[in-house]
């Protein structure tokens, strides 16, 4: 077979310049959100311009630079712009990308052996162990996110409540689980795709403030116990998506130690409130549980993807995980060293270096100003809060204990239906450009969802969303739809 150049560049001189200019134009983008809208429809060429054929052929790295300047960058989710309020995105930093370059040009595959990258891995894990009060032993990984964090620690909590079920399933053995009816999806999720099935996992009704309510958890538990089940994990939410309430998560502790049941803490973007001095009393007891799952990508502004898992006994990981393949052998010395690997204590063998850009924005910024930035957004959000609350066409549909805040334009006399009025106004927000918040239901009605995790955000930020919801919904009014209500 003919031998053909390698896909390194040819022209390395030309390829310096291309990659100094592609560097320009990012930082360009990044330095440049707030003059942007926070969101742009991706327009027909450039639907068109990704609905391209199979490039058998390559253009070269200037004309795939060029397709992406083009057709790409511009068209963004928008979370880089402070008044992104949609969802729970983070927002990133420029120091981001100094990250990702270093990482794609050391190519490092961080399921294991003894190099750097393992151990800037098992740095940040060992920061965070430090960090939210886990104890000496613990452990965990750099992962995905929240989503694939929670998958490995109820893999860890099942094999610790039926002992080979890694081998041998779970056989007659009927787990049950329990956590909040506001906790994340991915835990139903999570239930499923362990083998367990949703309907093992109990949802508990939750309280006015939307915690978890203490009586029905037992009730359940002893019901499921009666009925032959085994209960085997309690999941505690620190911040849920809906509302940012956080569940009572010492009373959970003692029960989870009463009932001899693993307790496993959603912190996805909540757990890092505990870097805030003023926040992280909310979360006295995360520090107990078995298990807690969060992000970087979220409130640490770390580039996506990056979560983590932590689990109070390494060994757990362990022994839901261990693999004795010959090819996978540890050695003495060498590459071949530093055993147990991430590996053996995950599902992932080919990881990426994510961890390096957990690494950076931790060394760059420090723990204490990442916790600033959060307490920021939470003042942001009561902020918004407190304008809803004081204002008579407005409606506040949910306390606001964190960084988000649930509410509707009210107009007194208003007769029309107040979920598709709100629902139109978001539309309109977000084609507009100048803000994008989401939607979700509160108790049975639509709310503007407006959450705060961006470290740009500033508090006359909430005061332009404020207005522009009511310009929005006046304009979004059909001519009648002010008459007064029927009696």
């Amino acid at each position: 077979m003919r031998e053909t150049p390698s896909l390194d560049p040819e022209d390395w001189p030309a390829f310096r310049a291309l990659a100094r200019r592609m560097l320009e134009a990012t930082l360009d983008h990044m330095e440049g959100a707030v003059a942007r809208p926070v969101w742009r429809e991706t327009p027909p060429e450039a639907r068109a311009a990704l609905r391209a054929p199979v490039p058998w052929e390559g253009a070269g790295a200037e004309a795939a630079a060029e397709a992406a300047l083009e057709h790409i960058l511009p068209f963004a989710t928008g979370n880089t712009h402070p008044r992104f309020f949609g969802w729970v995105h983070g927002s990133g930093t420029p120091g981001g990308l100094i990250a990702e370059i270093l990482a794609a040009a050391m190519n490092a595959n961080c399921g294991g052996r003894d190099h750097a990258a393992i151990l800037v891995e098992r740095q940040v894990i060992e920061w965070c162990r430090e960090s939210f009060g886990f104890p000496e032993g613990a452990g965990g990984l750099v992962l995905s996110g929240t989503s694939m964090g929670t998958v490995l620690a109820l893999l860890a909590a099942r094999e610790r409540a039926a002992p080979g079920a890694r081998k041998r399933g779970v056989g007659a053995a009927r787990l049950t689980g329990y956590a909040s009816a506001e906790s994340h999806s991915c835990i139903a999720r999570a239930f499923d795709q362990i083998g367990l099935g949703t309907e093992a996992l109990r949802l508990i009704p939750v309280d006015g403030d939307f915690r978890m309510r203490i009586e029905p958890l037992r009730e359940a538990i002893r019901a499921d116990r009666e009925a032959g089940a085994l209960p085997f994990l309690l999941v505690g939410a620190a911040a849920t998506v809906n509302t940012g309430a956080t569940d009572d998560l010492s009373a959970l502790a003692d029960i989870a130690e009463e009932e001899g049941l693993w307790l496993h803490v959603d912190g996805a973007f909540g757990a890092l409130a505990a870097l805030a001095p003023a926040l992280a009393p909310r979360l006295k007891g995360m520090e107990r549980a078995e298990s807690l799952a969060f992000d970087f990508h979220k409130w640490a502004h770390v580039n996506y993807d990056a979560g983590a898992v932590l689990v109070r006994e390494r060994s757990a990981l362990l022994e839901a995980f261990g693999q004795g393949a010959d090819y996978l052998a540890g050695m003495p010395r060498g590459l071949g060293g530093g055993k147990p690997w991430p590996s053996d204590m995950g599902i992932e063998l080919s990881r990426g270096f994510r961890a390096l850009k957990v690494w950076f924005a931790l060394k760059e910024h420090g723990l204490n100003r990442i916790g600033e930035k959060i307490a920021e957004n939470v003042a942001c959000a009561a902020r918004l809060a407190r304008l809803a609350e004081a204002a008579e066409d407005f409606e506040l549909l949910a306390p606001c204990p964190l960084n988000i805040a649930c509410l509707r334009w009210a107009p007194p006399g208003f007769a029309g239906d107040l979920d598709i009025l709100n629902r139109e106004i978001v539309m309109r927000l977000q084609e507009g450009g100048l803000a994008a918040p989401s939607t979700t239901m509160i108790r049975g009605r639509l709310a503007i969802r407006v959450n705060v995790t961006n470290h740009r955000t500033r508090a006359e930020d909430m005061d332009i969303l404020f207005e522009a919801i009511r310009r929005t919904g006046k304009a979004a009014l059909p001519p009648l739809a002010t008459r007064a209500r029927p009696g």
